[in-house]
């Protein structure tokens, strides 16, 4: 809908495409769970002249269903019955709440600020942010600076490395004390934090990044048609401001970086578009760098990216995703499809949108889909 008026109505119906199923039509007969969310999009006037809706990120990382701002239905519990016919009325009354920023404390601090670049590019506000760990220390000389560690990854407002001086409780029982020490299997968080507070551990300040944009919760790091030069925005605006604020050292072979998967490819990216920038990086499963393995398929050779040609004739579906015991729990068109349902011309906040938006040229309204529904 665009510019939906207060009491006008929305109406979903077996025409608009769904996930998992395609279309009301085929939901099985049975109770359900129903409830409303309008994603409020903003008009934006670009640097590069384009005039476009999108979603803007509003601190909470590009997730439609509690952004700030959005409106919410109460949830219903009702039958459907697509056999029967159904007709079910939501009222957007709700409004969702502010992002709550966890509060400083001795150890972890956090840093926003609004970017001249990417403002002067979207025609809008737009922000970075920062989440800092500071070594131990840190506060009993004025005069000393430290190296710093860029840890790459999604969007998120905890501590760098998960850091958490949350304590199990004490006294502690056996049954606590190896439930405890399952949670550290699972979330290490508690246990890093006692070697960072060591006496024996490396001193540097650890740093993640904030940097969502209109259609992901992160830019990749890089500049492109569609972000703007976020790029150019973390390594000469939020870096600089870095440093100066925490007394990190302000030289390139004090700065390092890593990440995993998202976090790994942007952690390649900034030590390879700024290599006078960083000193080193420390690259964990990163995701594609090379087309030749987009995901399942080669973009350079693969006529579809939901089938693989299975002889003359034959296809086979095309896997994104297995479980343990190898059985695939999601396809490559189910992805896609999803994607869809979520935001029309390549606007989910999804992964295909994330790479579309880093990777493809700029459009005049919107990015174009590079694949459809079949």
């Amino acid at each position: 809908m665009d510019a939906l008026k207060p009491g006008e109505n929305a109406v979903i119906d077996t025409s608009i495409l769904g996930y998992p199923v395609k279309s009301l039509s085929q939901l099985p007969a049975g109770e359900y769970y129903v409830q409303a969310v309008l994603n409020v999009y903003t008009q934006v006037h670009r640097k590069d002249g384009h005039v476009i809706w999108v979603h803007m990120d509003q601190w909470e990382g590009q997730k439609w269903n509690r952004s700030p701002g959005n409106l919410v239905s109460e949830a219903q519990r009702v039958r459907l019955d697509p056999a029967a016919g159904f007709n079910v009325k939501l009222s957007l009354t709700k409004k969702l709440p502010p992002v709550q920023i966890p509060p400083d404390t001795e150890w972890v601090k956090r840093v926003k600020l609004q970017s001249k670049m990417l403002s002067e590019f979207w025609g809008h506000p737009i922000y970075l942010g920062a989440t800092l760990l500071l070594p131990k220390g840190y506060d009993q000389s004025a005069n000393l600076k430290y190296p710093a560690i860029y840890i790459q990854g999604h969007f998120g407002l905890g501590a760098p490395f998960g850091f958490t001086t949350q304590a199990p409780a004490t006294p502690e029982s056996e049954e606590q004390r190896k439930a405890r020490l399952s949670r550290s299997a699972r979330e290490p968080g508690y246990e890093f934090a006692r070697a960072w507070m060591s006496d024996d551990f490396p001193r540097m300040i650890a740093v993640t990044f904030q940097h969502p944009t209109p259609y992901y919760d992160d830019s990749y790091a890089v500049n492109s048609a569609n972000n703007g030069p976020y790029g150019d925005a973390l390594t000469k605006e939020l870096i600089p401001y870095l440093e100066e604020k925490f007394r990190i050292i302000a030289q390139p072979q004090a700065r390092v970086l890593t990440g995993g998967s998202t976090g790994g490819w942007e952690a390649l990216a900034l030590q390879v578009f700024h290599p006078k920038v960083f000193n080193g990086t420390w690259v964990l499963y990163p995701d594609p760098v090379d087309f030749r393995r987009y995901q399942m398929s080669n973009v350079y050779e693969d006529d579809n990216a939901f089938e693989v040609p299975n002889g003359d004739w034959s296809k086979l579906v095309r896997p994104l995703s297995r479980n343990a015991d190898g059985q695939v729990t999601l396809t490559m068109r189910e992805m896609n499809q999803l994607e869809a349902v979520l935001g029309s011309n390549v606007r989910s906040g999804e992964q295909i949108a994330a790479w579309d938006a880093a990777y493809a040229r700029s459009a005049r309204t919107a990015i174009p889909a590079r694949s459809g529904i079949d």
